[in-house]
């Protein structure tokens, strides 16, 4: 996968090309049709007779299909041209949500879903190698930020306004909206995106699968998953634990995920800045205990309403700042240790982040049933600082 112009000749520019902003245009698309689910979940439920416990599927099944697409698709593409997948990507995305929008049953919703969500791991494993290739090194991590961004923003704008417009329309009007707005951001990476061609020095899809389960890649894609399993494992329950622990109501909770989404966008830009600095390593070790100390302090401040705003606040920038860390590492690692499989490697990444989320989630709801719900806090800190010991062990390797 690569362009025309390659990155060796790109010159320092003071922006970033537009395309990149059309990328991020296009996550958006992605994520709001991935998160928007939790906030449609009752009016689903009701109108395809279904329980809300089966509905919450079409968040799972979505999940899944992120995190086979991610590595495994991604390799089986590796030698098409780059411009073409991403297209065909937000093509797959406008088809299937119109699909989702006149879905006449719960089963065809998650087939749906699950298809739409290999397309999701796809598009954002070949954007984010898109986007460090269109600009020169230095400014790789800013560009890798910006793709990320959309993500950020439709969890934290996209959302509430969607499920606003399904609560005054209807679920099914949302869906179709994602539909034309992916249909639009695919016409503008057709003709804003560098002329593709077949990058013969790419890694076969063999080469490429082969690539992903090499050390260096698998360990620097455990340290990715436990920063989810850490984050995961107590935002999972974050409503119960601040209404029943810290004694909120739905006023202070809806504030707290407010400053979570507002500082989240920060985070996104600050990964993407540390990212690009020669100390990038040990800003993601700083983060990582930054991350468990922040966890901690959910534990022993849960009774103090203001500290739970700061703290779901600095939860959101350190996530998806390491979100971003955690991308460029990846990507690094890939060129050194196996050139040619960038993209797959960027899949890796985000089918560790997958899997970490859903398996914070799976542990979270152990700690509440074996010590309360109080240790998950605890929990997340522990999955924090066993990243930081992974991440140190493999920097010293």
């Amino acid at each position: 996968m690569s362009f025309v112009s390659s990155r060796s000749n790109a010159l320092p520019s003071a922006t970033l090309p537009f395309s990149i902003y059309l990328l991020s245009l296009c996550s958006f698309a992605f994520g709001l049709s991935e998160f928007i689910a939790a906030g449609l979940l009752t009016p689903m439920a009701r109108d395809l007779h279904a329980s809300v416990a089966a509905a919450g599927g079409a968040i799972a099944a979505y999940a899944l299909g992120a995190a086979i697409g991610a590595p495994v698709l991604t390799a089986m593409l590796a030698r098409r041209p780059t411009r073409q997948i991403l297209v065909a990507t937000m093509l797959v995305l406008a088809v299937g949500s119109a699909a989702m929008a006149a879905a006449p049953a719960l089963d065809a919703l998650l087939g749906v879903r699950f298809a739409v969500g290999l397309a999701h791991g796809v598009f954002m494993a070949v954007a984010s190698h898109a986007a460090t290739s269109l600009v020169d090194p230095a400014r790789a991590g800013r560009a890798l930020s910006i793709v990320w961004l959309g993500l950020t923003l439709a969890l934290a704008g996209g959302v509430p306004l969607g499920t606003w417009l399904g609560a005054v329309s209807s679920w099914r009007a949302v869906f179709a909206a994602i539909g034309v707005l992916a249909l639009c951001g695919g016409v503008g990476l057709r003709f804003a995106m560098p002329a593709a061609r077949q990058d013969a020095g790419a890694a076969s899809a063999l080469a490429s699968l082969r690539a992903i389960l090499r050390p260096p890649l698998l360990l620097a894609a455990g340290v990715a998953a436990l920063v989810s399993v850490a984050t995961f494992s107590f935002f999972t329950y974050v409503s119960p634990f601040l209404l029943q622990l810290g004694g909120l109501d739905g006023r202070w909770l809806g504030a707290a995920m407010l400053c979570f989404g507002a500082c989240a966008i920060g985070g996104n830009l600050l990964g993407g800045w540390c990212a690009d600095r020669p100390s990038a390593l040990r800003a993601t070790v700083l983060a990582l205990a930054a991350l468990a100390l922040n966890l901690l302090g959910f534990y022993l401040l849960r009774a103090q309403p203001l500290a739970m705003l700061a703290l779901c606040g600095t939860l959101g920038l350190l996530f998806f700042a390491l979100v971003t860390l955690s991308t460029m590492r990846l990507l690094r690692l890939a060129r050194q240790h196996c050139p040619g499989s960038d993209a797959v490697a960027a899949g890796l990444n985000i089918a560790a982040f997958n899997a970490g989320t859903a398996a914070g989630g799976a542990l979270g709801g152990a700690l509440i049933v074996a010590f309360g719900l109080p240790s998950i806090a605890i929990g997340g800190a522990l999955a924090a600082l066993l990243a930081m010991l992974l991440l140190w062990f493999q920097s010293k390797k």
